[in-house]
């Protein structure tokens, strides 16, 4: 009896097209959120494609954040002394899950799981590294999320 592979998170989500459709409606919102707008107010106009790609390696996809910018290294550094804390963080998690809401991304529980998952332990790292004194491992390897304690998305049976 032939299987079906379990697809990646990317592959789940429609891949590139749909994260770059995520993260630049995402950072729209945050432009007006009182909360998190001053936080991202110093971020260029490629922003939304860098987390793109960052969320694309780390849920399955290609590893061009890997390649075009230093992988997970790369990331951390980018939140040194940046003293985000918990009230951010969860609004963060908050309104990146809601912009998925509004863009229809995938909403099963299997994938919901797994990306709220990796939404918070990446944001409660962020908030670690942020603060004074943290440093970057140059050697930190790049998350890799999958499906968690499912075996893959909910197909009803």
């Amino acid at each position: 009896m032939p299987t079906t592979p379990v697809p990646t998170l990317y592959e789940w989500l429609g891949g590139i097209d749909a994260l770059e459709r995520l993260t630049v409606r995402f950072y729209e919102h945050v432009a007006r959120d009182a909360l998190l707008a001053p936080v991202f107010a110093h971020m260029g106009a490629d922003h939304p494609a860098h987390v793109a790609a960052f969320l694309a390696e780390v849920l399955g996809g290609p590893a061009a954040y890997s390649a075009e910018h230093g992988g997970h290294p790369h990331m951390i550094r980018q939140h040194l002394d940046r003293h985000l804390t918990q009230d951010k963080r969860r609004r963060w998690v908050e309104l990146l899950l809601a912009t998925a809401d509004e863009l229809g991304m995938p909403d099963d529980p299997e994938f919901r799981s797994a990306l709220v998952g990796y939404l918070e332990w990446g944001s409660r790292l962020a908030v670690i590294n942020s603060q004074p004194g943290a440093t970057v491992d140059p050697n930190a390897p790049m998350p890799r999320w999958g499906w968690g304690e499912v075996k893959g998305p909910y197909t009803g049976s």
